[in-house]
């Protein structure tokens, strides 16, 4: 059974940063790129980044570039997503995503992703 444990969620001021991380257990192969993806309260589900099995492509959603970085430890089957000089619109559930078979790339699209973690609150006060 494949989980992904999102944690490192919380409240913060403008400004400020915060790492989240996902733990994946129960994959029965290496060969997945890794995603998060973001829900505000009334909006749709949305992506942030992503990063291929290899770790060497990353992508990333224009409203967050040069702001956060998604890295992997693939030793530990570990994504995380470091979010720096964060803003009141970074506000949502953060969702961590398993995207199968996938080695060179990885992609925005909410439908290929075929694992998701529970979620993690990110909450930033102006």
């Amino acid at each position: 059974q494949v989980q992904l444990v999102e944690s490192g969620g919380g409240l913060v001021q403008a400004g400020g940063s915060l790492r989240l991380s996902c733990a994946a257990s129960g994959l029965t192969s290496n060969t997945y790129a890794m995603g998060w993806f973001r829900q505000a309260p009334g909006k749709e589900r949305e992506f942030v980044a992503a990063i291929a099995w290899t770790g060497v492509n990353t992508y990333y959603a224009d409203s967050v570039k040069g702001r956060f970085t998604i890295s992997r430890d693939s030793a530990r089957n570990t994504v995380y997503l470091q979010m720096n000089s964060l803003k009141p619109e970074d506000t949502a559930v953060y969702y961590c995503s398993a995207d199968r078979d996938r080695i060179h790339t990885a992609t925005m699209r909410i439908g290929d992703y075929d694992y998701w973690g529970q979620g993690t609150q990110v909450t930033v006060s102006s």
